[in-house]
């Protein structure tokens, strides 16, 4: 099964892309979804703590939560924002 990553600003800055398709197994907790991001990308790792995923435009912390991803879900990346 596949899943597209979304990537927003300093996530994509660290990756180098904006979107990808990645195999994902379901049902995984949300920190072991990070794990497989994180071993795609391992520059992530200065968000950690501080990111937050949204899978089907729900936002879900890091945690044992568990999440059950179907073929094609979106699972966006959000970095803190910053601005003023």
């Amino acid at each position: 099964m596949c899943v597209s990553i979304l990537y927003f600003a300093k996530s994509a800055e660290l990756t180098g892309v904006k979107a990808e398709e990645i195999p994902a197994p379901t049902p995984l907790s949300s920190q072991q979804l990070w794990g497989l991001l994180l071993q795609r990308h391992p520059r992530l790792s200065v968000l950690q703590g501080q990111v937050v995923l949204a899978v089907r435009q729900q936002y879900i912390a890091i945690d044992d939560q568990p999440v059950t991803l179907g073929d094609g879900d979106e699972v966006a990346v959000v970095p803190p924002l910053s601005g003023g």
